[in-house]
């Protein structure tokens, strides 16, 4: 008789972030179908539970009863940066579907930069073994010891296991970082409904965009970025490898846009020439988009960028003030995003910046800063956020004291400022939402009704500085009958 399969899952479901469902693009769990792949190599039957377009957790409990696997892994997506973020609701998810295997008297071991962070919430729940860092080798030997009964858990470099300590568990030594990422499986992509993914594309944005992964990691040191999963190392694969694998996608799938999910595509323009000269003997090229930074468009990366068909860069910019940049340990430039901008347009790729609000010491004056910058260079897109604290970073451990009861936002879109921050949420969001008005109306905006915006958010400003209490503030821009400054 076939032994039961080995079922894996993630926890993101899109339905349960109003934001992401107005975005609507949805991406495959990527790192949840590379350990797929690498357990299917190992000669392991697995099956699949992607929540990313499932109602909600009943449908997982469903295929729990329709397989009824003795081990289930939730490998959470960690190349999705929502994942990142932590959100509360995306907790309460996991630890639903923990008990839910739990009661179905399934092992389980879950992975997740959370997880990494807090092991003990799972564990707690139910959880037989946390994956902290890299899941492919931990869980694979994991499985290992679960199914063939050989070696010990506690041998198992990478787990986090209950314990009697005074943390409450037990952490087994860390497990080194893949460097070898050409040696690993490609996605096994056959796990995935594809219709139902090009179907939502389809319908929200007309094409089927799907997700890669060239790298690993990120050398740089923002002091507010975490880096969970695989540290501040940077693995990459081979150009050829990543080539292989598009041509080996556009075989399977058929995607009409790729995104690389990688925090940094190509670090050196090398890199870059390599992969355009691969794709374009693979007969390969489909068109991209990815992350980078602005010290890095140099005129060799975007020459290559734009050979490889790439068509859309996002920048972390985070902000028009060097100061700010400065305290973040951002390691660039204004005057560099302002050239980078440039050159990605001069060649006709759209370049996409990543805003950040409410860094501690950034006030009104670097705010208009920001809000200039945007409106000199007008990029294509912008993504806003405010400054969030995360575990295990510098930034974090400067405003621990101040953050409360609540750390995490609950879904993507709050912009909450969990910390005491300069200003108070409901300000932030106003700053947002004109900062978006001003990179969608650009040019074609009434620049008249925009700029009486913002003055009306001076004054506001100004209130707040006059007189202590947030509430005043909060109060005038909720009560603006004519909705001028526009708050959620």
């Amino acid at each position: 008789m076939r032994p039961p399969p080995i079922l894996l899952a993630h926890s993101y479901y899109l339905q349960h972030d109003p934001k992401q469902v107005r975005k609507m693009k949805p991406y495959p769990p990527l790192a949840t179908l590379i350990v797929a792949a690498l357990l299917r190599r190992q000669g392991h039957d697995v099956a699949l539970f992607d929540a990313m377009l499932a109602p909600g957790e009943h449908e997982f409990e469903q295929l729990l009863d329709a397989t009824s696997p003795r081990i289930v892994a939730i490998v959470e997506d960690n190349f999705n940066f929502l994942t990142k973020m932590c959100t509360t609701r995306m907790r309460e998810a996991t630890l639903t579907m923990i008990r839910a295997a739990k009661g179905r008297a399934c092992r389980v071991a879950v992975n997740g930069a959370d997880a990494s962070d807090q092991p003990a919430t799972y564990l707690d729940a139910g959880a037989d073994a946390v994956i902290s860092g890299e899941p492919e080798v931990t869980l694979a030997e994991l499985v290992g010891v679960w199914t063939d009964g050989g070696g010990e858990l506690d041998a198992v470099r990478g787990l986090v296991l209950p314990g009697n300590g005074a943390a409450g568990f037990l952490r087994v030594g860390p497990r080194p970082f893949i460097q070898e990422l050409d040696a690993l499986p490609f996605p096994a992509w056959d796990l995935i409904d594809v219709p139902r993914y090009r179907e939502a594309w389809g319908r929200a944005h007309g094409r089927l965009s799907w997700n890669m992964v060239t790298s690993r990691g990120c050398p740089y040191g923002c002091n507010w970025c975490a880096k969970p999963m695989f540290g501040r190392g940077y693995a990459q694969r081979s150009p050829a490898s990543v080539a292989d694998e598009l041509r080996s996608l556009r075989d399977a799938v058929g995607p009409d846009h790729v995104w690389f999910a990688d925090d940094i595509f190509g670090l050196t323009p090398r890199w870059i020439e390599g992969f355009a000269d691969a794709v374009g003997a693979r007969d390969a090229i489909t068109p991209f988009a990815i992350q980078s930074r602005v010290n890095l468009m140099t005129p060799g990366a975007v020459e290559g960028l734009a050979r490889a068909g790439c068509e859309e860069v996002w920048l972390g910019v985070e902000s028009g003030s060097q100061k700010v940049l400065d305290a973040m340990d951002k390691g660039s430039t204004v005057a560099q995003a302002r050239e980078a901008t440039r050159r990605l347009k001069a060649r006709g790729i759209r370049a996409c910046w990543f805003i950040q609000l409410g860094y501690p010491g950034e006030g009104w004056s670097e705010i208009l800063l920001t809000r200039d910058l945007l409106r000199e260079e007008q990029p294509h897109e912008i993504g806003v956020s405010v400054a969030y604290a995360l575990p295990g970073t510098e930034f974090y451990s400067r405003v621990q004291q101040q953050l409360g009861s609540e750390r995490h936002w609950r879904t993507s879109d709050d912009l909450a400022m969990l910390f005491r921050g300069t200003y108070s949420t409901p300000f932030y969001r106003a700053v947002r939402d004109l900062l978006h008005d001003e990179a969608t109306g650009g040019l074609g905006a009434d620049r008249l009704a925009l700029d009486g915006r913002w003055a009306d958010l001076a004054n506001a400003e100004a209130e707040f500085r006059s007189s202590a209490p947030t509430t005043s503030v909060t109060r005038d821009l909720r009560g603006r009958p004519d909705q001028s400054v526009h708050v959620e």
